[in-house]
């Protein structure tokens, strides 16, 4: 009741509340969700957000929890005419917990209470509440949703926040962890979720884990708008072939096949809330909540006998249900009867070999050592810094032991996680090999197909975009260098994904299609170049005939050979050409420019042009005033 829905509705022009029970209520039960473009600066397009509307309810925290893993900020609500609720701060222990990093505080309801004082009082209750939290710095908008007061400034303070964040990382292993599964006809099954640490691409085969389906991407969306590629940190909707509405459940996630195994048990770090009714003991049973699953899990202690309200330390837990986690991501823990947010932490390790001996030294040293990073961690770190390196640049600046160094390295490239950017075979690569991490590789990959689809769009009648122009336009990625940009280009073509005729890169089977009318118009200007094919009209002349892009697009498709600045020749007539100079030459032993002119009755103009332009491609040599074959 402290109008979160409300708010969103004014700020989106969407209601995020879709149940009927929901609108007869008044109350958020399940997630919901919306969006909105937030306002520029200084002219700039502002950036479109993504909103997960979650349950404020105390019945419904666990909900809240499935909707709170991927965001990257929080809008947290609190009603003027009521102020802080025991709901309130649960809210705000649990977001302290899973250390979402920041947020903007909205006072809504400001046109329920006359007296200002009151709301000074409110904020002033709010600020004691947020000291030491992820919000003890957050702006308080006082808002009023229905009277419209206030939403221009929240809509500023939300852009301020969001601005400085640094993009979702890609790291080449998509997951997308379900939070809501229907069907659409004609469609079948549709998933939502926020995708994380890769991308997804229209087409790419997926498996929906721990049940191990397969299945395909066959439509992307991101806020109802179609997409051919996911990124990292979106609220992404997937319309999957091969799986049904049934076989699929909230907590489950969406990856590339084999990119991660699911898990019974976990080795966490584990904070204890402060306000915890009662201390946690060994074995006690607890309800497990990360991303958007959740599973009953027993609970394990390590090192020490009981855990007392706001201490922290090391638990092992043993799920009744699996989960696809990996290493820092962030959970709660609740006892079940009666509800109760426990506290949480930090997954260290999403697939320990077996069960800890609860006192044993050497095994809280590891968990220790893990909290800190493993030297693959580091390692790869080092890597997604430097873009493309040598082994020996990413392991000085990792500052790894060599020994540490070389066993990290042969984990990542095992896992695929970084790359031999000559596509060396990984068990020769050397100190100087260059390396490559696969996320930095993929998002330069995608780079460079997006840029020649944008060019042939903006370019109809352009074959393809000439290799520096697509260098250019690509070297502003961190670590560009020209063998970097040769190996990008050799990758995609042999991967058939783009294709490589002479100086231009173009889409995979590349056609330039005239319309009749353009059509009509090069057909008279080849006419005339047949009328005179040693003679032919010059390249200002053509242009001025048919434009410079259909004459590019004729030079092009070979159709047109330039010789020189202003001298072309049709294909056929050039062929003939250099095969006769060629016969010339073999008979007579040298050519001048002169007798070049004479043979083919055209200008020296032409001529000199045709010669100049065989010096050029190596198939004759200057010597003095006359030339040779080379």
């Amino acid at each position: 009741d402290h109008g979160k829905s409300t708010l969103i509705q004014a700020l989106t022009g969407t209601h995020p509340d879709r149940l009927k029970e929901e609108r007869e209520r008044e109350m958020t039960i399940d997630l919901g969700f919306a969006w909105m473009t937030l306002p520029g600066k200084e002219g700039e397009a502002g950036e479109e957000i993504g909103i997960v509307d979650v349950p404020g309810h105390r019945d419904f925290i666990e909900n809240m929890l499935a909707g709170v893993g991927g965001i990257d900020a929080v809008l947290f609500v609190v009603a003027a005419d009521e102020g802080i609720m025991p709901q309130t701060r649960e809210h705000l222990a649990i977001l302290n917990i899973l250390q979402i990093q920041g947020g903007v505080v909205a006072l809504t309801k400001i046109d329920l209470v006359e007296d200002a004082e009151w709301l000074d009082l409110i904020e002033e209750d709010l600020r004691q509440a947020f000291q030491g939290t992820i919000l003890a710095e957050a702006p308080i908008v006082r808002v009023s949703a229905r009277a419209g007061t206030g939403l221009d400034q929240l809509r500023t303070a939300l852009r301020d926040c969001l601005a400085d964040r640094p993009p979702k990382a890609d790291i080449g292993r998509p997951r997308l962890p379900v939070d809501r599964i229907f069907t659409i006809a004609g469609f079948g099954t549709v998933v939502t979720g926020t995708l994380t640490d890769g991308h997804l691409r229209l087409g790419d085969e997926v498996e929906i884990l721990p049940a191990g389906l397969r299945g395909r991407v066959r439509g992307l969306q991101t806020h109802k708008q179609k997409e051919t590629l996911a990124t990292p940190g979106s609220r992404t909707a997937i319309n999957i072939s091969g799986v049904t509405v049934e076989e699929i459940q909230r907590g489950d996630v969406v990856c590339h096949p084999g990119a991660y195994r699911p898990t019974r048990l976990l080795d966490v770090h584990f904070q204890l809330l402060a306000d915890a009714s009662q201390p946690v003991k060994h074995n006690t049973m607890v309800k497990f909540f990360t991303g958007a699953a959740e599973s009953v899990a027993r609970l394990r202690l390590l090192g020490i006998e009981e855990l007392k309200p706001g201490e922290a330390g090391w638990l092992q837990l043993e799920l009744s249900q699996p989960v696809t986690v990996v290493r820092g991501d962030r959970y709660i823990l609740r006892r079940p009867s009666p509800g109760e947010t426990l506290g949480g932490g930090v997954i260290v390790d999403p697939a320990p070999k077996g069960h800890h001996k609860r006192f044993d030294p050497a095994a809280l040293a590891r968990l220790d050592s893990l909290r800190q990073g493993t030297p693959a961690d580091i390692l790869l770190q080092a890597m997604l810094a430097l873009g493309a390196a040598s082994i020996r640049e990413v392991q000085a600046r990792s500052s790894l032991q060599k020994s540490s160094a070389d066993e990290a390295l042969r984990e990542l490239l095992s896992a695929g996680l970084i790359l031999p950017l000559d596509g060396t075979d990984s068990s020769l690569v050397t100190s100087e090999t260059q390396m490559i991490s696969r996320s930095y590789w993929e998002q330069l990959r995608e780079r460079a197909r997006q840029e020649v689809d944008r060019y042939h769009q903006n370019n109809p009648l352009r074959l393809g975009i000439p290799r520096e122009e697509l260098k250019s336009r690509l070297k502003n990625s961190p670590a560009f260098t020209p063998r970097l940009f040769n190996a990008l280009v050799s990758s995609l073509v042999a991967a058939d994904e783009l294709e490589e005729r002479g100086a231009l890169v173009m889409q995979r089977g590349r056609q330039i299609q005239f319309t009749p009318q353009q059509q009509q118009r090069l057909g008279i200007l080849l006419q005339k170049f047949a009328a005179a094919p040693y003679t032919p009209p010059s390249a200002k002349e053509s242009a001025t005939e048919v434009g410079d892009d259909l004459l590019a697009a004729l030079i092009d498709t070979g159709e047109l050979v330039s010789v020189g600045q202003d001298v072309l020749f049709r294909s056929t007539d050039y062929e003939r050409l250099v095969a006769e100079i060629r016969r010339l030459l073999e008979a007579r032993g040298t050519l001048s420019a002169a007798e070049v002119r004479d043979h083919f009755n055209t200008s020296r103009k032409y001529a000199l042009a045709l010669l100049e332009h065989l010096d050029a491609t190596g198939l004759t040599q200057r010597v003095g005033d006359v030339r040779r074959l080379r």
